[in-house]
């Protein structure tokens, strides 16, 4: 189970790598722009705001995985209930689909780690 649940902490750390890829780097580009379904315009005018929240991501993504390094289960909840909480924040306030991208991960992790505890 531990493996499991590793593997699926991981997966999200490299997800969090992805969100800071976009919306850092691709942001105002056009595979960032479809992805986000985006005018030029608007892109480049939030731009900033996109790339502080990318570092949040990356920052995420770090603690992710020191939570696999350390192992600790105090480490490995707060960071997964902090991607649960900005999962649940971001289908409530932008698009229901960041739901299933970003709080549902967190949420099989999270049972995977009460099972193993």
């Amino acid at each position: 189970m531990e493996s499991a649940l590793n593997l699926l902490i991981i997966l999200i750390a490299l997800l969090h790598l992805l969100f800071l890829i976009l919306e850092m780097f691709l942001w105002t580009k056009p595979a960032g722009r479809k992805i986000f379904r985006m005018k030029q315009e608007y892109a480049e005018s939030t731009s900033r705001l996109a790339a502080n929240q990318g570092l949040y991501n990356g920052f995420l993504a770090a603690g992710l995985v020191w939570a696999v390094y350390s192992g600790q289960f105090s480490v490995q909840l707060f960071f997964l209930s902090c991607v649960f909480v900005a999962g649940v924040f971001g289908a409530l306030t932008v698009s229901r689909n960041i739901f299933w991208v970003q709080a549902m991960p967190a949420i099989l992790a999270l049972m995977l780690l009460t099972l193993s505890a």
